[in-house]
C-alpha cells in the first residue's frame, strides 16, 4: 500500500531506518537561505545512497526528482 509522508521528519527518519522506505522524492526550490535556514532535514539519520529513476521540472524553475534508496555500506 503506498505512503506519502510530507511533514513528520521523525516518521521518516524511522521509516528510512527500517527500510521501508522504495522511493525518496526531492523537490529542489532555487532560492539559498543563508540567513534564515534550519537545521538539515535528516540530521542524525543513516546514510543511504540514492539512485534517481524520475526527474521533472515544475514551472520552468523548480525540479522534483524522485531516488530509489539503498543503506550506504
Amino acid at each position: 500500500m503506498p505512503l506519502r509522508s510530507h511533514g513528520s521528519l521523525s516518521l521518516n527518519r524511522a521509516l528510512m531506518g527500517a527500510g521501508l522506505v522504495d522511493r525518496v522524492q526531492v523537490t529542489l526550490f532555487p532560492v539559498i537561505t543563508g540567513q534564515t535556514g534550519l537545521d538539515p532535514i535528516f540530521q542524525g539519520a543513516s546514510d543511504f545512497d540514492l539512485e534517481l529513476i524520475e526527474s521533472r521540472t515544475l514551472d520552468g524553475h523548480i525540479q522534483e526528482l524522485t531516488y530509489r534508496p539503498t543503506p550506504h555500506v
